[in-house]
């Protein structure tokens, strides 16, 4: 995927978080964490149209910036492409541009094909502002900006001292390669990666990287556990050898756990495959942090909305 156009420093749209400088990655954390403690902006944003353009089906990314975006003031346009007219024929450029003839200046966008955002940002109109919610196996910037936020509320923000493991189905995963690179900006100490050789990615992705199969070795005195939605519905038979198999060999429980440092906290961008990749325990122990990657994304939206369409800059 290309990066942004325009000055990174002073970005147009946010298609993804590689070639970030680390300053501007923390001060979008900064803002973010203004609004997890509570703050809200109802006027930042007021006026503004936003539409939520998502071809492919999500629940906490949706609703998490459509919740940030009502916050800081804006009207919100739903877009569901089952009753829409792309049902019809009509292209995603031609949809985006026809929205845009409504006054719509803001666009978070998802769709299943890599480099389609990107593609839609070439040809939107001057003034607008698009935001990656995802886009194939390319990118998810704000699930990137919200993992490191839920990282940092729980271990500080001296990254250089963490171990990071981020453990499944790296080869399909966006969330993977989005914090990928916020963990090598932010000057993660040490990552490390683990899953079965056909679900890890043969390209430059893991460069940096500690590479492992081993789940038990790879876990050993880390800090936080990233676990990763096995994504069936992307990849090619015989990619495993079994559902069982995988949650054997790969799947993290309580007794997996106690080979990280006693501290570690646990993550997952979901939805959890419970029983797959992480069992119940863990998912809802006191060492989890799902709910609060959950609770960091409204925050995390509402910093990049107001960035992009407000005009502040990080």
């Amino acid at each position: 995927m290309t990066l942004q156009p325009d000055n990174p420093d002073a970005l147009r749209h946010l298609l993804t978080l590689e070639g970030l400088p680390r300053a501007q990655l923390l001060a979008l954390l900064d803002r973010a964490q203004h609004y997890a403690d509570g703050r809200d902006n109802r006027q930042a944003l007021a006026g503004t149209a936003i539409c939520t353009l998502f071809f492919e089906p999500s629940t906490r990314t949706r609703l998490s910036f459509q919740l940030a975006a009502q916050r800081l003031g804006a009207d919100v346009l739903n877009f569901d492409v089952s009753t829409s007219s792309t049902r019809k024929g009509e292209t995603a450029r031609d949809t985006l541009r026809t929205i845009e003839a409504m006054g719509v200046r803001g666009f978070v966008i998802r769709h299943h094909d890599d480099g389609a955002v990107a593609a839609l940002a070439e040809a939107a109109a001057p003034g607008t502002a698009l935001v990656n919610a995802g886009d194939g196996r390319s990118a998810h910037p704000t699930q990137g900006l919200l993992d490191m936020l839920t990282l940092r509320q729980a271990k500080g923000d001296d990254f250089g001292r963490l171990k990071v493991l981020i453990v499944g189905d790296v080869r399909h995963s966006r969330v993977a390669r989005s914090d990928l690179h916020a963990l090598h900006a932010l000057g993660a100490g040490e990552i490390r990666v683990c899953g079965p050789r056909a679900l890890l990615p043969d390209d430059a992705t893991l460069d940096g990287c500690v590479v492992s199969h081993d789940l038990d070795a790879a876990l050993e005195g880390v800090d936080a556990v990233m676990m990763l939605r096995l994504q069936r519905e992307r990849m090619d038979e015989g990619l495993i050898d079994s559902i069982d198999a995988y949650h054997r060999d790969y799947g993290l429980t309580s007794q997996r756990l106690r080979c990280a440092a006693r501290d570690a906290v646990v993550m997952h961008p979901g939805p959890i495959n419970r029983g797959i990749e992480i069992t119940d325990e863990v998912a809802d122990g006191p060492q989890s942090r799902v709910l609060a990657q959950v609770r960091n994304g409204v925050a995390v939206r509402m910093a990049v909305l107001e960035y992009l369409l407000a005009g502040r800059q990080p």
